[in-house]
């Protein structure tokens, strides 16, 4: 008898899926604090070519999402509200648009949603070329604090960085998002790892791999490391102005903040850039095969339910926590 309930319920609730119009979303209609974050209800979106509807699990809360709600993201301005934050999504495909061949209804994915389809939502399409399988050693949960930041990471370090076996590379705010993952990704790919990071994360830093851990409250970062192939720089401002001196000759500084100076970059004879963050699943596929290897784990520190998403960025932004921060939906 209890089977038959159990199968019951999951009948209703596949029926409830097929036949729902409406959803939830978290929007904001202007820009502000934390308050302007409102749930509404709207139409569930239909895939279009090449498109999955997906049914959302998880939803990571990064700070380029605070950074959109306060008006300070470029790439997003007035004539895009209302707005639906969220980069981060981990869930189940409920239907498929024409031409998706790689997923099929019912699969566990994650992907990094295009900037016009946020994540903060019961359902959100998703571009089949953004997404990935879902890792088999990683429940929704955490599969939904993956995408930005360590696609972030990923293409930071090899795609633009070209980071190889052997090269030592100094990577600055390795505890938090997108930090803890460039440690473990330059570990796996053989390099030697240096990171600066807040006294109470040095531990962390080093069980994630990393062979040097500095607390850059304590110590000058520069005294410690010399001769790097690569920094990443996750900070900017004078933390970056004091980079350029620990990079070999021939190194190169890679940014996801503001664009380095050509200057400088010419005077110590080295590269300096910066880049965005690109949508890929085939990236994510590489990310997904080292995680059920073993060798990367996302650091979820904290969940929030989805109608408390004005709450966990405002922990984001004023705590600055290690490892990711995610929405549970659903």
């Amino acid at each position: 008898m209890e089977m038959e309930m159990e199968m019951e319920m999951e009948m209703e609730k596949d029926i409830a899926m097929e036949t729902a119009t409406s959803m939830t979303v978290v929007r904001i209609d202007q820009f502000g604090g934390p308050e302007v974050l409102h749930r509404q209800t709207v139409r569930i979106p239909a895939p279009a070519e090449g498109e999955l509807l997906v049914k959302v699990r998880a939803a990571g809360v990064n700070p380029v999402e605070y950074k959109i709600r306060a008006g300070k993201y470029p790439a997003v301005k007035e004539d895009k509200l209302p707005y639906v934050p969220g980069r981060d999504v981990s869930g189940e495909v409920v239907e498929c648009g024409p031409s998706t061949r790689r997923f099929a209804k019912g699969d566990s994915l994650f992907a990094m949603p295009g900037i016009d389809r946020g994540g903060y939502a019961e359902y959100v399409v998703i571009k089949e070329d953004e997404a990935a399988s879902r890792p088999g050693s990683l429940d929704a949960v955490a599969a939904g604090g993956v995408p930005l930041a360590a696609l972030t990471a990923w293409q930071g370090l090899f795609r633009h960085g070209c980071l190889m076996e052997g090269q030592r590379v100094l990577i600055h705010g390795g505890s938090g998002g997108v930090g803890h993952f460039a440690i473990q990704f330059a570990k796996a790919r053989g390099a030697y790892v240096a990171t600066t990071v807040s006294g109470g994360h040095v531990d962390l830093a080093h069980e994630l791999g990393a062979d040097q851990a500095i607390d850059y409250k304590t110590r000058r970062f520069e005294d410690d490391v010399e001769d790097v192939d690569m920094v990443f720089d996750l900070v900017a401002g004078e933390t970056r102005e004091r980079s350029w001196g620990v990079l070999k000759r021939g190194g190169i500084l890679v940014s996801t903040l503001t664009e380095p100076s050509p200057e400088k970059a010419a005077e110590h004879g080295v590269r300096g850039m910066r880049y965005t963050v690109e949508e890929s699943g085939a990236d994510l596929s590489e990310i997904a095969r080292l995680i059920d290897s073993g060798q990367v784990k996302p650091v979820i520190v904290k969940t929030f339910p989805l109608e408390q998403a004005a709450q966990a960025q405002q922990f984001l932004e004023t705590e600055h926590p290690a490892g990711k921060v995610v929405l549970t939906i659903g």
